[in-house]
């Protein structure tokens, strides 16, 4: 068992101003009184765990993070019930994905145990930045850094920083009717966001800054997201921005039809979500059937104009679950059924919203109650 040495803030936010900043905090600009940081280096492993005063690094110039990008992170919710209790969804999920990345990169493995523990520690000292009400959370954001001093590219660091912060967070996404504004999305066929056998499947920066661009180019052409296609030709769906993408089809009628959702599979090139999950167990669970499947930007256009696609939706731990109302290229435009967000859709994002928040009765035992 790893141990944390609890160090409180002696000068936390006082209380009128963090009231103030919960009633609209944005997402990931503020940030709670404190952090967790534990260490690990090749001779002691893991070690110096601490809670302390959230506050600054200070690294060396030559550290090898800035240099070769030895870096991933993680990305959950703790939140606030309607009894007053706090809870984070499913953090077991995020600590297994955690040592996934922790392999890919190269990286010493943490304890499952000590993650969660961490996340308990820090989300129990700073219960007071949870905020109350649907839509609201507290992000938590741990992530490792390699720390060894020195240049060269022959082996990995020797030395690492484990640390979790965390903010207060509203909608990712807000606006629109019942708060879900679907948002526009734009094709990018000029740039790949990942390949096979690299690190497309690791939530690791690396991936985020090769996506600026195509994402500036996205906001350039009046979209809110970039959809990714594979790097071999540029047509088959992946996935939206860093969220995953689901795909509706068909439509309850008369004659006893029903719909049913569908995802592009992984392939090491897409993120594994723990949202992608939840939903993939959560939907025939709700009686709606739910299958990996490849499907082309051509199928996509076509299936739309021809009503056999009826809804498509990102989901992902920022914007839980958003409609996609329309879709941009180089060389054609369509809406996504009327563009408004479908039945099937809002179900699922009422249920796995419900259960995140209390409202509705836990099957799979996701919820993990801190305090």
């Amino acid at each position: 068992m790893i141990d944390f040495d609890i160090r409180p803030s002696a000068h936390p936010v006082p209380s009128a101003e963090r009231e103030a900043i919960l009633e609209a905090p944005g997402f990931g600009q503020v940030f709670t009184d404190h952090m967790i940081t534990l260490r690990w280096s090749a001779g002691s492993g893991w070690h110096d765990g601490r809670l302390e005063p959230y506050g600054p690094f200070t690294l060396d110039p030559a550290t090898s993070v800035f240099h070769y990008s030895q870096e991933f992170f993680e990305g959950l919710k703790a939140y606030r019930q309607d009894n007053g209790s706090i809870t984070m969804f499913r953090p077991d999920a995020n600590a297994a994905r955690f040592n996934r990345s922790a392999i890919r990169m190269a990286m010493p493995e943490l304890p499952e145990e000590t993650f969660v523990r961490a996340l308990e520690l820090l989300v129990s000292q700073d219960r007071d930045w949870v905020p109350a009400g649907e839509g609201n959370s507290l992000y938590l954001r741990p992530f490792m850094i390699a720390t060894q001093r020195g240049l060269g590219v022959n082996h990995p660091s020797n030395e690492y920083l484990f640390c979790v912060i965390a903010s207060p967070a509203a909608s990712y996404f807000s606006g629109g009717a019942n708060g879900v504004r679907p948002v526009t999305v734009w094709l990018s066929q000029d740039y790949t966001r990942a390949a096979p056998g690299g690190t497309g499947g690791v939530k690791t920066g690396g991936n985020y800054a090769a996506a600026f661009v195509a994402q500036q180019q996205a906001v350039e052409r009046g979209c809110d997201q970039v959809v990714w296609l594979d790097a071999a030709e540029h047509r088959w769906v992946e996935e939206m921005g860093g969220m995953n993408l689901f795909f509706v089809r068909g439509q309850a009628n008369q004659s006893g039809g029903q719909p049913w959702i569908m995802t592009p599979p992984l392939t090491g090139t897409l993120l594994p979500g723990i949202t992608r999950d939840s939903l993939l167990k959560l939907a025939p669970d709700l009686g709606v059937k739910a299958v990996e499947e490849r499907i082309t930007i051509d199928q996509w256009q076509a299936e739309c104009a021809a009503g056999e696609l009826t809804e498509v939706f990102a989901c992902g731990t920022a914007a839980v679950i958003t409609p996609v109302g329309r879709v941009k290229g180089e060389s054609a435009e369509w809406v996504v059924a009327d563009g408004e967000p479908g039945p099937v859709t809002m179900r699922l994002r009422e249920e796995l919203i419900g259960i995140q928040y209390g409202h509705r009765p836990d099957p799979f035992g996701w919820v993990h109650k801190i305090c």
